[in-house]
């Protein structure tokens, strides 16, 4: 019981973590970078180079995010080295994938990962085939909006990756581009039809 009671309180310590950062880019980091210049932004806290920055940008969201895992894992019951084994490599994947982003622009890691993504949904999908159709006439509403969910983020990964890639084409140097409210739109469409499975489902 003790391990369970210091999971919940670590998990609901990251989700406040979590919940802070986002609302500071809410009011703060975003209308900083959208209204002054690079010089006018230097002066501020939110300059690109300050802790400040890098709290908010690095470890504001993935930060909570790792730790609200390690938490909830403890509050389920998860051994402590498991829970500890799963954060510390979320993490570790985490930090390489942004060094080699440092790097350079590699876009065969684009084409290498949309594969691997596209194969994963057809797989999810012939997975899915047959466990609904094992359901027989149990309820299948949990199990049909995990699909949709799965559908809404391999459409949000597509646009993602072209909006990633359009500063590394010369093609569209200086092409006005519109806003990508629909990727947020997908995204968060996504997260809400996966929540609403899991609630399904517990019911």
């Amino acid at each position: 019981m003790t391990k369970q009671k210091i999971g919940s309180f670590i998990f609901w310590i990251a989700v406040i973590w979590i919940f802070l950062w986002g609302i500071i880019g809410s009011f703060l980091v975003g209308p900083a970078y959208k209204n002054l210049i690079m010089e006018e932004l230097n002066q501020t806290m939110w300059s690109p180079d300050s802790i400040w920055f890098m709290m908010w940008g690095l470890y504001g969201v993935t930060l909570g995010a790792i730790v609200a895992l390690f938490g909830i894992m403890l509050k389920s019951g998860a051994k402590v080295l498991t829970a500890l084994l799963y954060s510390i490599g979320l993490f570790l994947i985490m930090f390489i994938s942004m060094i080699i982003g440092f790097i350079g622009h590699i876009p065969i890691l684009f084409g290498i990962g949309g594969t691997i993504m596209l194969l994963c949904f057809v797989g999810i999908l012939k997975m899915w085939a047959k466990e609904r159709m094992a359901l027989k006439d149990k309820s299948s509403l949990a199990l049909d909006f995990k699909l949709i969910s799965y559908t809404f983020f391999i459409m949000t990964a597509w646009f993602t990756c072209g909006i990633a890639s359009i500063p590394y084409l010369n093609a569209l140097k200086g092409v006005q581009q519109g806003s990508p409210i629909h990727v947020i739109i997908l995204f968060t469409l996504g997260w809400v039809f996966l929540f609403l499975s899991h609630y399904k489902a517990q019911k």
